[in-house]
Parts: structure tokens; C-alpha cells; sequence
């Protein structure tokens, strides 16, 4: 019995506005984590390890970052003469042409694109998350379920379920009720963003909404798309029992840092049946010099560490001097810390340069510190800044 054609479209089109300075130059999909992947690898990842070869890509905002990292899909398998990897950037010329305004208006653009590829399972997955699954296990209990779309569930926190697609599940996996970011959520059972589609129907389904939504266009999939499915009784649950963390809000992407700090990480990055690939570039050992402390803490390829870091993420090329301390944070390429400065609960963004002496952030909300940032010595950023200014002038 011949496998199923399924085709993955990657949606890494979002301005990704939560993430705020760390999208202020780059995707959200190409926002790194835990030291030396980006967003977009996990995703990527699943891919290659569900053995699935064809693989869209839809980008939009900042896609020189983006562009940059896929490397034509080397790093996952996906350069091949045939299928492989493929980016879908926004365009002119038809009438679906133009900017995308939302998750299903990206699909409606491309709906011809994938009608003519005629795959039997249509995977949509976005990237912000970071998880391991099988995209195959989801396709194939999609096509023996008769549905129209399977969604991928997780159990989340009651406080923060409001951010989430919501479902009520019933029996034998059907999904009899779904909200989009309700206000009052009636569970904590949220979509993780992956869903599987029958396409056919599916893009029949999108074509009625667009033309009933006229001048104003198609939203996300949750806003029209999915609630129809689900009235209609064609939408059923996968539910993933293994880690997953959303990771859209500098919160989240801070604590989801510290879940991998722990002796046992939920997720094992590097285990040999399930890797999670990059694109890297060459770098040297991390280095700890003499007097320094680590403790508890991820170091990456080309660090150098003087000073104490505690409980703190460090990427490549950081440089924590002597005297220096680091605490809590999460350090992004190229980073200094100078002589006697103090980082605290901070998330720094490429080559920031905290200065002598300096005190950054401290007990409270996270800090967040933009792009080359250069903090002057002796100077403090209070714990919750955002610097510089994303409300500046210029």
C-alpha cells in the first residue's frame, strides 16, 4: 500500500509583535532559543524525522532572517532536486496576491498552489512552539477518522488559556465544541497549532468563507475556518502527551529557558533517534577560566565565561568578564558582559554590550534589552524595562 502524499505548510509569516524587540529585526521563526537553534528548527525537525519531503514555508515580516537560516532545507534533509524545501513569499500579479492578514488568508493565498500539488493530508503547523511529534501518527489517525480536520491538543494553564484555541472533546475524539481566545475558556484543552486538513473539502470550505467575508478578508484559522469544521461535526482531537511550550510572549520564551536548565529537560535535544537539527556555523569550545562559576546553566559553542553565571542561557559568542554575574537570563549571540556588571532575569538580544559596572533588570518582570544594544557603565536598567524604548522616536 502506497504511503500518503502529505504536504507541511510551515506558517512563519506572523510579525510575531509579542516577542516585541526580539521581532523588531528578524521572523519570530528565526528568534534563536536555547543557545544555538532557532524557532523554526522544531518544526523543521518534526519534518524530517516524520520522513514527510515536501515542505512550504510561508514568510512575511523580516524574511532575509529567515531565508538565511533554511539554507534550502540542508540542515533537515529537505535540499532535493524533487520536493524539498520550498518558501512561499508574499506576491503580486493575481488576485491573491499582497500581504497576508492572517493564518487562514495565508492558506486561501496559496490554496491553487496546493490544489495543484494534490496531497492527500495537509499538515499546517506553525512556529513558535517547541515540541517533538510525529506529523505521520497524526495524518494517519486523520485519515481513518473520516474528519475534515484533526487538531493537535495540550492541556494549558487555566490563567493562561485565554491565549489559545479552546476545544471540548467528546467521545471517540470528536471535537464538539471550539473557541478562539475566549474571554471565559471552558477548558484548558487548547490547540498547539498543528492541524492536519483533508484538502479538498478544506479549500472548498476556505473559498465559501472568503467570499462571504468580502472587502474584509479572512482572519486566522480559529476566527471562521475551524469553527465551521467543528458545527459541522468534522473535527476531531489528537491529543500530544509530551512537552510542549508556546514560547510567542517574552514570558513564556524566558520560562521556557528555564525548563531546560533542569537535570532532566523535558525535551532531549540531542537524542540520537529524534535530533533537533540547525543550521550551525562553526564555533570553538566553550570556555570557563579560572575563578569563574557556572551553575546550573546552558553554555554554548564560543563562550567565555570569567565571571559567575547562575541558572542562564548563553549562545554563542558570549563573553561574561570577570567580575561579571549573570543570573536568570537568557543571552543571545555575541552578548559582553563587562567587568563588575550585573544581569538579572534579562533576556539580551544580539550584541548587546553591557558596560562596566552596569545593573541590568533585577526581581520582578523580565528585561528586555534590543539589538547591539549598548548599555552605558555604571548606568541601571530597572527590572520590566523595555531598552531601548521600543516606543522611541525613529
Amino acid at each position: 500500500m502506497a504511503l500518503p502524499r502529505i504536504l507541511v505548510l510551515v506558517l512563519a509569516g506572523g510579525a510575531g509583535g509579542r516577542l516585541e524587540l526580539l521581532t523588531e529585526n528578524r521572523a519570530k521563526p528565526a528568534v534563536p532559543f536555547g543557545g544555538v537553534y532557532r524557532l523554526i528548527d522544531f518544526a523543521l525537525s518534526n519534518c524530517e524525522h516524520s520522513q514527510i519531503a515536501d515542505v512550504w514555508v510561508s514568510v512575511q515580516f523580516h524574511p532575509t532572517s529567515l531565508s538565511e537560516h533554511l539554507s534550502n532545507g540542508r540542515p533537515w534533509d529537505l535540499d532535493r532536486t524533487s520536493g524539498g524545501l520550498m518558501t512561499l513569499p508574499p506576491f503580486l500579479g493575481t488576485d491573491r496576491g499582497g500581504w497576508a492578514t492572517g493564518t487562514a488568508d495565508s492558506l486561501w493565498r496559496q490554496a491553487e498552489l496546493v490544489r495543484d500539488f494534490d496531497p492527500d493530508a495537509l499538515v499546517v503547523v506553525s512556529s513558535d512552539a517547541v515540541y517533538k511529534l510525529d506529523y505521520r501518527d497524526v495524518v494517519d489517525a486523520h485519515l481513518g477518522s473520516g474528519a475534515e480536520v484533526t487538531m493537535v491538543t495540550t492541556e494549558v494553564a487555566e490563567d493562561d488559556a485565554s491565549r489559545y484555541g479552546i476545544v471540548r472533546v467528546g467521545t471517540n475524539g470528536k471535537v464538539d465544541d471550539y473557541a478562539y481566545k475566549p474571554e471565559e475558556p471552558a477548558t484548558t484543552t487548547a490547540t498547539n497549532e498543528v492541524f492536519v486538513f483533508t484538502p479538498t473539502p478544506t479549500l472548498d470550505r476556505l473559498e465559501a468563507l472568503a467570499d462571504d467575508a468580502g472587502d474584509d478578508g479572512l482572519d486566522d484559522l480559529g476566527s471562521q475556518l475551524l469553527p465551521a469544521q467543528t458545527k459541522d461535526g468534522l473535527a476531531r482531537a489528537y491529543p500530544l502527551e509530551s512537552y510542549w511550550r508556546d514560547v510567542g510572549t517574552i514570558p513564556a520564551y524566558w520560562e521556557a529557558h528555564r525548563d531546560f536548565l533542569s537535570a532532566e529537560p523535558p525535551i532531549d535535544l540531542d537524542d540520537p533517534a529524534w535530533p533537533v537539527h540547525t543550521r550551525g556555523g562553526r564555533r570553538s569550545a566553550a570556555r570557563v577560566l579560572s575563578g569563574a562559576v557556572v551553575d546550573g546553566s546552558l553554555l554554548s559553542g564560543g563562550t567565555r565565561v570569567a565571571g559567575e553565571v547562575r541558572g542562564s542561557v548563553l549562545s554563542p559568542g558570549v563573553v561574561v568578564e570577570p567580575g561579571a554575574t549573570v543570573v536568570d537570563s537568557v543571552l543571545l549571540p555575541g552578548v559582553r558582559v563587562r567587568s563588575g556588571a550585573t544581569v538579572t532575569r534579562a533576556v539580551l538580544d544580539d550584541g548587546v554590550d553591557v558596560g562596566r559596572g552596569a545593573t541590568v533588570g533585577g526581581d520582578g518582570d523580565i528585561t528586555l534589552v534590543g539589538r547591539r544594544a549598548k548599555v552605558e557603565p555604571d548606568s541601571e536598567i530597572a527590572a520590566g524595562t523595555r531598552f531601548p524604548d521600543p516606543d522611541r522616536d525613529g
